[in-house]
């Protein structure tokens, strides 16, 4: 399944929000990504009809075990990248992650299996 960047992050906002409250909300996740609530919702439509997510009517946002299961791996893929540039660059935690966030679209999965690699070895 080839999912759009845009989607990648709502996923990950949802998976975020879900691990910290059970749920996530159009406003929380909305806030979260410093977008409008109606982009929101027209994101969750679209996620709902590739089976991502669950939501009822202005209820809250659960993801399903597909969305769960993608999210999941954008979020590890995210906190490889993230604490590889902490620990190989020295960037601090928020430089690092927001970074993070930019390649963690586009790097190979030849590229993130050298980042866990790496990682690994400094252990």
């Amino acid at each position: 399944m080839n999912i759009s960047e845009s989607s990648e992050m709502y996923l990950e906002t949802i998976y975020i929000l879900e691990d910290v409250h059970g749920h996530a909300h159009i406003a929380d996740i909305a806030k979260k990504l410093g977008v409008t609530k109606p982009s929101v919702s027209k994101a969750m439509e679209q996620l709902k009809r590739e089976d991502l997510i669950n939501q009822e009517s202005y209820g809250p946002v659960n993801l399903t075990q597909k969305g769960k299961a993608i999210s999941k791996k954008i979020y590890r893929k995210h906190y490889l990248i993230t604490r590889y540039l902490e620990k190989s660059l020295n960037l601090n935690h928020s430089e690092a992650s927001e970074n993070a966030c930019r390649m963690e679209h586009i790097i190979t999965d030849a590229m993130l299996e050298a980042i866990e690699q790496c990682m690994e070895s400094d252990n």
